[in-house]
């Protein structure tokens, strides 16, 4: 993963955008009005992050075993607070 950091467009980013060889994420983006000899205009300002594809692939794999570790972790929890009720 390259974190290419903080950087500026003028046009508004996709989230997710997928290449020949890369996946790019942008995030945090927000609108910045700047104002210049030439009188004022609308920039976007976003967090920018460039996987290479396979590696992009194994990053989603851990988060999905993440949520999935969650996600039992939230039905067992439910289950134990449905006995406790029944009790």
């Amino acid at each position: 993963m390259t974190n290419h950091g903080t950087v500026r467009a003028t046009e508004a980013p996709e989230k997710l955008h997928v290449d020949e060889c890369s996946v790019w994420v942008a995030s945090d983006i927000q609108t910045v009005t700047v104002k210049d000899e030439n009188g004022e205009r609308t920039e976007y300002e976003f967090t920018l992050l460039q996987y290479d594809k396979d590696e992009y692939i194994r990053h989603m794999a851990e988060v999905n075993a993440s949520l999935d570790t969650q996600m039992t972790e939230t039905q067992l929890a439910l289950c134990d607070v449905y006995e406790l009720i029944e009790q």
